[in-house]
């Protein structure tokens, strides 16, 4: 089903783009909460009438997201862990321990902004890159500590 997206939505597409989605997303989820309509040619004009209110509102996302990304560029947190004499850690630190971290130097991230690849299970400093907005990823320093 063909919709227009009425607010940006991080992974189907920005505000005002047209996308093609299953049926029961866009019925069950997409257009009863007003996320978006129908692409039929009358919407299509109504939306490229208020386009450049879209754009105004892109650029603001933008700027408060560059803003954050400039916030995080440079943050170290450190993970105290309980390690064995290898110094391997008997569990692994993941998404939410860094949540945890961060949020401890009043950092607010939610967990889907966090690409961890795998959880880490070693001690050492790690790079980890944080989603704020489409292709803005700063990398915050995570570094594993013996507890």
């Amino acid at each position: 089903m063909k919709l227009i997206l009425k607010e940006t939505i991080n992974s189907l597409g920005i505000i005002g783009s047209e996308v093609r989605v299953a049926d029961g997303y866009a019925r069950n989820f997409l257009l009863p909460q007003d996320k978006a309509v129908l692409a039929t040619p009358q919407n299509r004009r109504k939306m490229e009438q208020e386009r450049a209110k879209f754009e105004v509102q892109i650029a603001k996302e933008r700027k408060l997201a560059e803003e954050m990304a400039e916030k995080l560029e440079g943050v170290s947190c450190q993970i105290a862990a309980k390690v064995s004499e290898e110094d391997r850690l008997y569990g692994s630190v993941g998404v939410r321990d860094i949540i945890e971290a961060l949020a401890s130097q009043n950092i607010v991230v939610e967990k889907r902004m966090i690409l961890l690849q795998e959880p880490l299970k070693s001690l050492g400093s790690y790079k980890i890159p944080i989603r704020v907005y489409k292709e803005v990823e700063p990398e915050v320093t995570v570094e594993i500590i013996p507890e």
